[in-house]
């Protein structure tokens, strides 16, 4: 991965993230739907609505696990690119760093001239 991957790497977090809460928010409803179902059931009914929600809760609990685990593993590919750029680009680092390092000072320079 080079560093340029970055930025879809960004952006495939970022679906993956709007994804689960879309997901999210749908179980969400339907465990509010099932809820009110509840109130005019019989034990029977009661039992099977309890299951349709310990369902739907067991789905959100395996898709977040499953988006933390792809979050987890974009993340470390992001961080080997950024280690592979560093070691292969020792001196445009150390350039860049410097540059911002030098912005900084001169922005807080004139805060303090104020």
């Amino acid at each position: 991965m080079s560093i340029t991957d970055l930025g879809a790497v960004n952006g495939d977090i970022q679906h993956s993230k709007e994804a689960l809460v879309a997901d999210l928010k749908r179980i969400v409803g339907d465990a509010d739907d099932l809820i009110r179902q509840m109130a005019d059931s019989t034990t029977d009914e009661l039992v099977s609505t309890r299951r349709k929600i310990e369902a739907k809760l067991h789905e959100a609990r395996a898709r977040i696990d499953e988006a933390r685990i792809v979050t987890a593993r974009k993340v470390c590919d992001a961080a080997d690119a950024t280690n592979q750029y560093i070691s292969e680009n020792p001196w445009k680092v150390v350039g860049v760093a410097s540059l911002v390092g030098l912005v900084a000072a001169l922005l807080l320079y004139r805060r303090s001239a104020r």
